[in-house]
């Protein structure tokens, strides 16, 4: 069982800055990549950023030199700092977690979704 919680959707306008938080949360849990996905209306589920625990960051190129992705390991904690955002970014923001949970002697390999949270940007 892993829990995440999502903040920081909103509105803003062209040029503007939004920040994204996800925070990970479970008994016996390991996280290994976290990142943020985005769907538009109409369009398919893209990657926006991921990072690694080590820190290891992918970045869509659309967003490449506009966003910044991050991670607190302590706190199991993805952020995403949205600079200079435009209409095309606009879309549902989905937090994705892969991690491994240890029950008992056994680990299981986990991949879970956010209910997301909703960025508009105006033009």
């Amino acid at each position: 069982q892993v829990q995440l919680v999502e903040s920081g959707g909103g509105f803003a306008q062209a040029g503007n800055s939004l920040r994204l938080s996800c925070a990970a949360s479970g008994s016996a849990l390991r996280v290994n990549v976290m990142g943020w996905y985005r769907q538009a209306p109409g369009k398919q589920r893209e990657l926006v950023a991921t990072i690694t625990r080590n820190g290891l960051t992918n970045y869509a190129d659309s967003v490449k030199g506009r966003f910044t992705i991050s991670r607190d390991n302590a706190k199991n904690t993805v952020y995403l700092q949205m600079d200079s955002l435009k209409p095309e970014d606009t879309a549902v923001y989905y937090c994705n977690v892969k991690s491994q949970i240890r029950d008992g002697l056994v680990d299981y390999n986990m991949d879970d979704w956010g209910k997301g949270t909703r960025v508009t940007v105006s033009s």
